[in-house]
């Protein structure tokens, strides 16, 4: 009869293997825990250079940009009220309004204070004003 050449990991091993993945944990962690609150602020930076770049576009076809009171909802339907649209594309000139990556409308208002338009974040606390991912963030300050 033949024997069996079985051997398996010991009791020191796992613990080894154990510790190593413990300290990776410790040194990597850290690192990685605050970079979710960037990516939010860069998706949002994100989201606003492509609703600028629709509304420059509607801009184009219309020969001004959608009012106040129209909003960046006339990227997606035809808007009503005054200015009228002449040359509204039927395709829209985005497929969705989206939200900031913190569940809020973005803030739309034409004439701006900035300029033809202000487009802008509140940030993750939803109110003006604020410093880190609560800081406002204009479409005016996009790079």
């Amino acid at each position: 009869m033949k024997q069996r050449n079985q051997r398996g990991f010991t009791l020191i091993e796992i613990m080894v293997v154990m510790v190593i993945l413990g300290l990776l944990v410790a040194v990597v962690a850290p690192n990685i825990m605050g970079r979710s609150d960037q990516a939010k602020v860069t998706i949002a930076k994100t989201q606003m250079s492509n609703i600028a770049n629709a509304l420059d576009l509607y801009r184009l076809d219309n020969s001004h940009y959608p009012s106040t009171q129209q909003g960046i909802e006339a990227l997606v339907n035809r808007p009503t009220g005054s200015p009228e649209p002449k040359n509204w594309n039927p395709d829209g000139y985005l497929k969705s309004v989206p939200e900031d990556p913190w569940d809020n409308t973005y803030e739309y208002q034409s004439p701006g204070a900035e300029g033809a338009y202000d487009l802008y974040s509140l940030g993750s606390d939803g109110q003006e004003g604020g410093e880190g991912d609560a800081a406002d963030i204009s479409v005016h300050d996009l790079d």
